[in-house]
């Protein structure tokens, strides 16, 4: 039994209790809960909201990029450029020469349907003979639209599709200035298929005069430095001695065309040979005419074989 005059406490008591057991249980003393944060200025409270705007904080950190991070993603893009780019060249290089070739096949295909046409008469390429043979003649200072009307003025031009364009190579970029013409037209025909009638060889008139035509180029890319491509393309194919330049806008190569109307690019190998056309290309100081040396015949003896005409001196 209590003793008189005490006062006892009352005994304290937990509250939550479930089913399951005890269920955020609170202790209950004297009307309060211990399971309440202290209240005035005890700072749990205030710990409990710096920790939530600490983890907004990085929340939003994480979605930023460091500085590090984006050095890293800019360099990994410059090793994909600079795998890619070259990969890319040469798909755009190798898209120009398809090009070219079917531009000169076009060309080697007019050439010979005008023979078909005339009773085998090869078209005429002396372009200083004449105002007309398989093109105009063309001015060497003069604008390119009027080397155009040159080139539509030509023989030729009603079997190719009426088509200007494709007498110059897509991967020619030279631009005439008011120091230096540039020809427009890439392409000469060789002086053994009925052009300039001089050298060590005597030119083919007729279409029956050229031996194996599928092995013999009637036109060739040029790159004369006088403003336009003048005359024929010339060689001395019996002496072995260049005369005219070649123009080489694929990575050191010349498009052909054979009198059979089919065309083929030639690669280059002799050293002398590329410098000498590098030149001419170019607007460098350069002189007509190469002799190459002994250990430098690989391509003279290449167009020596195939130069179309009647026969060599």
């Amino acid at each position: 039994m209590p003793c008189a005059g005490r006062t006892v406490a009352p005994r304290p008591r937990w509250s939550g209790w479930g089913t399951g057991g005890r269920n955020r249980a609170s202790l209950n003393v004297r009307g309060h809960r211990l399971s309440d944060p202290p209240r005035g200025d005890g700072g749990v409270g205030q710990v409990n909201d710096i920790g939530t705007q600490g983890r907004r904080t990085l929340k939003m950190r994480s979605k930023a990029f460091t500085l590090i991070e984006l050095l890293v993603v800019i360099a990994i893009i410059a090793i994909l450029m600079a795998v890619l780019m070259p990969s890319l060249n040469l798909a755009r290089d190798h898209a120009k020469r398809v090009h070219c070739v079917s531009n000169t096949k076009t060309l080697a295909l007019g050439w010979y349907m005008y023979q078909d046409e005339f009773g085998g008469r090869l078209v005429p390429a002396h372009t200083l003979n004449s105002p007309i043979q398989w093109v105009g003649q063309e001015p060497a200072t003069g604008t390119w639209d009027q080397k155009k009307d040159s080139i539509r003025r030509g023989l030729i031009f009603p079997y190719v599709g009426h088509s200007v364009e494709i007498f110059r190579c897509p991967a020619d970029k030279r631009r005439p200035t008011a120091s230096r013409p540039v020809a427009f037209r890439t392409f000469s025909i060789v002086g053994g298929a009925n052009g300039e009638d001089w050298g060590d060889y005597n030119k083919a008139t007729r279409y029956s005069e050229i031996k194996t035509p599928a092995m013999k180029y009637v036109l060739v890319e040029e790159a004369d430095t006088r403003g336009y491509n003048m005359g024929s393309w010339q060689m001395y194919p019996r002496n072995r001695t260049w005369t005219d330049p070649v123009a080489m806008w694929h990575n050191k190569r010349t498009t052909l065309g054979f009198a059979d109307g089919h065309a083929e690019m030639r690669e280059w190998k002799d050293r002398y040979f590329i410098e000498w056309n590098l030149k001419a290309m170019y607007g460098e100081p350069f002189t007509f005419g190469l002799t190459p040396p002994s250990d430098a015949q690989t391509d003279i003896d290449y167009m020596a074989k195939g130069f179309a005409c009647k026969s060599f001196k």
